[in-house]
């Protein structure tokens, strides 16, 4: 079977082993999609990244998202700067994880490039509330995820309402979770780094030759 196919049924299998306990440790990166809706604050989409990469090294926890610098009447206005937003455990334990997506190393590579692109330190940090906001950082995600049927106009200030269209769109592609926040990461398995792989790991280094006579054993 090829890669690509197995990925999606590896997703359903890591999200059926979290409510039954039979989850390894860790299983490649994956990325899961989250909403947050209105309440303190205002509607939000962002992702998680956990898990470990297939050629191994340490584990990822980490999540991004997209917003304003600042809340002001200049976001009805136009263009205005903008920033990372890396949510706080209580903040996500509030959202709803909608889905997941496994990912490839390179895909794992292309997410970093993604996130580096929208940070303003290292490229655009531009937020637009009509063109730019949080759910356009998360369709480029769901892009680079390999999911298609993402554009849905109408519905680009509806976190919630447009990850479940694109799940809806891609079902042999996506684990469906739709889970209170809380519920969902209590159900995770602990993360444990990988071996690295024989194809990533650096050639160990040849031994050096011996230029004196070994001490006398004892």
């Amino acid at each position: 079977m090829h890669r690509s196919l197995l990925r999606p049924l590896l997703a359903t299998l890591l999200l059926l082993g979290t409510l039954f306990g039979s989850a390894p440790a860790w299983a490649a990166v994956t990325i899961t999609f989250w909403s947050h809706e209105l309440g303190n604050s205002f509607p939000h989409a962002f992702f998680t990244l956990r898990g470990v990469q297939d050629a191994g090294g340490p584990p990822v926890d980490v999540n991004y998202g997209f917003t304003a610098k600042s809340v002001s009447p200049a976001l009805l206005m136009g263009s205005v700067a903008g920033r990372l937003d890396i949510s706080r455990p209580f903040y996500i334990g509030t959202s709803d994880a909608q889905f997941s997506v496994v990912l490839s190393d390179a895909q794992y590579a292309q997410m970093l490039t993604l996130i580096a692109a929208w940070d303003e330190k290292t490229g655009d940090g531009r937020y637009n509330l009509n063109d730019r906001n949080c759910i356009h950082f998360v369709k480029e995600a769901a892009r680079i995820a390999g999911l298609t049927g993402l554009d849905h106009p109408k519905l680009m200030k509806k976190p919630r309402s447009y990850l479940q269209a694109v799940a809806a769109a891609n079902p042999d592609r996506v684990a469906v979770i739709h889970m209170h926040g809380k519920t969902y990461l209590a159900s995770l398995p602990p993360l444990t780094a990988a071996p690295v792989s024989a194809a990533a790991a650096p050639a160990p280094a040849p031994a050096p030759v011996a230029m004196i006579q070994p001490l006398p054993a004892h």
